[in-house]
């Protein structure tokens, strides 16, 4: 009976490890229908359930285990199903028993750090790293991790320091390389940041996105890595978000005067607005088919600056009257229709694209004593997403739905020209109004984006904007005080 119980232990240990974890678990519950009291089993069982993330029967299965032998290692493996299930506290109730039973194990107290990093234990994550780290100087990951903490307390310069040891350990490694990016760039290292900032992940996927569009010509066509273009045509095509591009489109005249032409395709949603602002650009709004384009080199439009060789505050070019202009025709259409009143016109926004970054997102509700503020007409900008966020306000304030009519770009520049102020998150709508030169109030998060650097006293890329930020994680309570306290100073 014991070699068939333990061949069966053999088979199921092995599907196990060749991620065949369906027949594993049914080897395992027949063995322990046997031997109920084979903890091992048990605690393999268990580690099997928190594979496929069913993690209370991990918890039962592992805490079987210990209950009928309480090895040290059982223990460690119920701290990563906490872990691993964001149940923080208890992670961190058990891996600083693991860290005082065996003081010297590297991996208890990453896992700790890691326990406080995601319950927002900001100092002890730090403590537990540098912990780490001492017991294992090569440990990418515990730089890596740390680098974040230092962005947390807005100290690039040290998340700088931390990325270079992690790739000290790990040169290959393009994450590194890509965070490093942005905290060279926070801190205004735009030289090295740009360079670094090429390791982009959005950078690879625009290029491949062109390859499958235009297969033989970027086959054919170089990279534009900063040879003269004085007589070809230079291809350049959207990466990331709007905002970025918006933000960017500042290097167009320049880079229109160094070239015989200028072919640039945008997002679809951009494209109407550059065309009122191209520059001797031309501007794609569909893809042409191959054949009836032709190119001499190209280049992902985020990559523009370093090719252009931009450094320092060579890199914040500004235009005193703006570098986007609205639609006349729009502008008129959007007076008469929305903005013919003596009132001070302010646009809001409040949430942008989610999928990067959700501590930016504030709630219609944050803007309520904004609306009771006398002598103000309120218009809301929010397109897509968090638009249906409108029906708390519709009824109850009078603020006008201008998201609804925007179609493109354009249309939201005409509407935009006719504020006397914009107040919205970090968002595309902020970007718009900063190149157009209109004041405009950004609120920021307390862990806030690189562009907008370490002095916010200031904005460096646009002088019409004023940044709000955070004094604490979450905090947009203070920000919002702020904002009403200086319009009303506007207002008087």
């Amino acid at each position: 009976m014991k070699q068939i119980q333990s061949e069966k232990f053999n088979t199921a240990f092995n599907f196990h490890q060749q991620g065949k974890l369906t027949p594993a678990r049914d080897l395992y519950m027949e063995i322990l229908k046997d031997e109920p009291k084979n903890h091992e089993v048990w605690d393999l069982l268990g580690l099997l359930y928190s594979q496929v993330k069913d993690y209370l029967e991990a918890e039962v299965c592992i805490k079987k285990a210990i209950s009928i032998q309480p090895e040290l290692y059982y223990f460690e493996n119920l701290a990563g199903v906490y872990l691993q299930k964001g149940d923080y506290e208890l992670a961190i109730d058990f891996y600083k028993e693991l860290t005082t039973q065996c003081p010297n194990r590297y991996e208890y107290w990453f896992h700790l750090a890691m326990s406080y990093k995601n319950h927002h234990d900001w100092e002890l994550a730090k403590s537990a790293y540098y912990k780490a780290i001492e017991l294992n100087p090569k440990s990418h990951e515990s730089y890596f991790n740390l680098a974040y903490l230092c962005f947390n307390d807005n100290r690039p310069q040290d998340a700088v320091e931390c990325y270079k040891k992690a790739l000290e350990v790990n040169p290959d490694d393009w994450e590194s390389t890509y965070f490093l990016s942005l905290a060279q760039m926070q801190t205004m290292d735009y030289e090295n940041g740009l360079k670094s900032f090429e390791s982009r992940l959005c950078r690879h996927s625009a290029i491949v996105s062109q390859e499958k569009t235009y297969p033989h010509l970027m086959k054919e066509k170089p990279l534009w890595q900063g040879e003269d273009l004085k007589d070809k045509i230079l291809y350049t095509y959207y990466e990331a978000g709007f905002g970025d591009i918006i933000m960017l489109y500042r290097f167009i005249p320049e880079l229109t005067s160094k070239c015989k032409k200028v072919i640039f395709k945008p997002q679809k949603e951009l494209a109407p607005l550059f065309r009122e602002n191209s520059y001797g650009a031309e501007i794609m709004e569909i893809y042409d088919f191959e054949k009836y384009l032709d190119f001499d080199y190209h280049i992902p439009f985020l990559s523009i600056p370093y090719v252009l060789g931009k450094k320092g505050e060579d890199v914040f070019v500004h235009h005193d009257d703006g570098y986007i202009k609205a639609n006349p025709a729009k502008v008129k259409y959007y007076k008469e229709r929305y903005f013919n009143n003596d009132k001070f016109k302010v646009g809001i926004k409040w949430q942008g694209n989610t999928f990067y970054d959700k501590e930016r997102v504030l709630k219609v509700e944050d803007f309520f004593n904004l609306f009771e503020l006398e002598n103000t007409q309120f218009y809301s900008c929010q397109t897509f997403e968090g638009a249906e966020e409108f029906e708390k306000i519709k009824n109850k304030y009078n603020v006008i739905d201008l998201g609804a009519t925007f179609k493109n770009f354009s249309d939201t520049a005409g509407a935009v020209e006719n504020m006397d102020l914009v107040i919205c998150n970090d968002t595309s709508l902020a970007h718009l109004a900063g190149a157009m030169t209109k004041r405009c109030w950004i609120l920021l998060p307390y862990i806030y984006n690189w562009r907008w650097h370490m002095d916010l006293s200031h904005c460096d890329w646009y002088d019409s904007v004023k940044l709000y930020r955070q004094p604490d994680h979450g905090d947009w309570k203070s920000v919002f005080r702020n904002v009403e306290r200086d319009l009303k100073q506007l207002l008087s």
